[in-house]
């Protein structure tokens, strides 16, 4: 009777393998050739628009891409929601975050919601450099300047248990187009979260930032890429900004001149 190989798992630079298969490597590999060569080939060949099913040429139709991912022009600066006039809104004047802009390509409001779950819960990677290219636009429309671009991009990490959960951090899936797309350096091991927290889905504000206080660290051997840098944070959704507030917060620590939030989508208040 033959012994089960036990399925023992290890995670790898925002992959996950399974040791208990020769082929599993491979598997992963072959799996992120096929996303990105499907990518590649929506842009040639006709498809499927994501959000209203008519034909396009990508994974967008222009009607589509015209009405979700209007860029506002009256966006608080620090927190990226909408306001009327004010640069800064009055939460940010009140209690002024550790992070010092926010850049997003889209509300995360129907139908644009249904993206952002496709990627993050169901595995969906040619979507990535979708939400890599609009969050381009994004920031060449906030920030035309190249010189108020950060030196470095990095993605929001995610804790070990739920990388191996998932397999893939959408974070960095969204970010490695994005800083090929801006030809900035892309750090995907700068900050690490020393510990999984709660999922903060149903939490109110408060208990947000008391979940995620002290769950990130810069490692050692990244500080000195950290210090005197401007760092640009990567990240699938905004809500609350608990996680990227000590993301920041973490940076400054470690001697960051400023940190940009990079965001696909933006919760708005309720």
């Amino acid at each position: 009777m033959s012994q089960k190989i036990p399925d023992h798992r290890r995670v790898d630079k925002g992959e996950v393998y399974t040791s208990g298969s020769f082929f599993a490597p491979m598997k992963w590999h072959w799996r992120h050739r096929l996303a990105a060569c499907r990518t590649s080939l929506s842009t040639l060949l006709p498809s499927d628009c994501a959000l209203c099913g008519l034909s396009a040429p990508g994974i967008l139709c222009e009607p589509c891409k015209s009405q979700f991912f209007r860029h506002m022009a009256q966006r608080c600066q620090r927190c990226a929601l909408p306001v009327s006039a004010a640069p800064v809104c009055g939460a940010c004047l009140r209690n002024p975050p550790a992070f010092d802009a926010t850049i997003v390509a889209a509300d995360y409001q129907a139908p644009i919601d249904q993206l952002v779950l496709a990627l993050k819960f169901g595995a969906a990677l040619p979507l990535a450099p979708l939400f890599g290219n609009l969050l381009k636009e994004a920031m060449i429309v906030a920030a035309p300047d190249r010189s108020n671009w950060p030196d470095i991009l990095a993605p929001v990490p995610l804790g070990s248990q739920r990388l191996i959960e998932r397999g893939y951090n959408q974070a960095l899936e969204i970010a490695r187009p994005l800083a090929r797309s801006l030809t900035l350096p892309l750090l995907p091991s700068l900050l690490i979260r020393v510990r999984d927290t709660e999922a903060q889905a149903a939490m109110p504000a408060r208990q947000r930032h008391q979940n995620m206080r002290a769950a990130f660290i810069v490692p050692p051997p990244s500080v000195t890429s950290v210090t005197g840098r401007h760092i640009g944070l990567v990240d699938d959704v905004m809500t609350t900004g608990a996680t990227l507030h000590e993301l920041a917060l973490t940076l400054k620590r470690c001697g960051a001149s400023r940190v940009t939030n990079l965001v696909f989508a933006r919760t708005l208040p309720r």
